[in-house]
């Protein structure tokens, strides 16, 4: 279904996980090591990275970060914490889903098989959007303001696409919790508030002086190009 590459230190697992996954038709290619992992992201291109934090030559979330700087690759992170600060920490650094530990295969299967649906339904499920001077095209992640590229990191990307499937309405940030970082339990108003401040300075506005990301006090967020 997938090639997926797998960064987990402890051999037992990386045998017995790299043996289920392929059983369930992923092809799966396996390191130990976090330079090692950087490297094969690099070569190998992976379409999902399952990524273990506790790696014995560098800390996963630098390898995370690594990963972010040269793929967009979705990347399914391995943790043993299960607080809300954590993990929306390691969403906020780029993962894309997480699981906590301990995991069975069965879990991560479906995990992988859930990203990629999002990630397809991102890319094939959409058609082009306009509204006003901005143009999001879904299938290349490409966006535009007035005919000029605007640079967005892949969460940035997911946040604009999911406002724009819902031109004029107002969106909760509960609700963009759920679709872009996966929380559906609310709590992390925080990240979107930043995440949004980040949008709009790539949009060329502000929250005081808004084109297209527009807040709505006590409720959440439009995008339109009226206001």
């Amino acid at each position: 279904m997938a090639r997926v590459l797998l960064i987990e230190d402890d051999d037992a697992i990386r045998l017995s996980l790299g043996k289920s996954l392929t059983a369930a038709g992923h092809v799966v290619s396996a390191v130990g090591a976090g330079a090692d992992g950087v490297a094969a992201v690099a070569r190998e291109r992976p379409e999902v990275l399952l990524l273990d934090l506790g790696l014995p030559d560098l800390d996963g979330r630098d390898v995370l970060a690594m990963v972010r700087a040269v793929s967009d690759v979705p990347v399914i992170v391995a943790t043993a914490r299960d607080d809300d600060a954590s993990v929306v920490r390691l969403l906020d650094a780029g993962a894309d889903d997480y699981v906590i530990k301990p995991f069975s295969a069965a879990q991560m299967d479906a995990r992988i098989r859930a990203v990629l649906r999002r990630l397809g339904q991102d890319q094939q499920g959409d058609s082009t959007v306009e509204i006003g001077g901005l143009r999001i095209d879904p299938r290349s992640r490409e966006v535009t303001v007035d005919g000029a590229a605007v640079d967005l990191s892949r969460k940035e990307f997911d946040l604009l696409l999911a406002l724009s499937r819902r031109p004029g309405a107002v969106v909760t940030k509960r609700e963009l919790l759920a679709e872009v970082w996966g929380l559906p339990w609310g709590g992390g108003d925080r990240t979107v508030d930043v995440h949004l401040s980040w949008l709009r300075r790539k949009l060329g506005e502000t929250a005081a002086e808004p084109r297209f990301v527009h807040s709505v006090r006590g409720v959440g967020i439009k995008l339109s190009a009226d206001g």
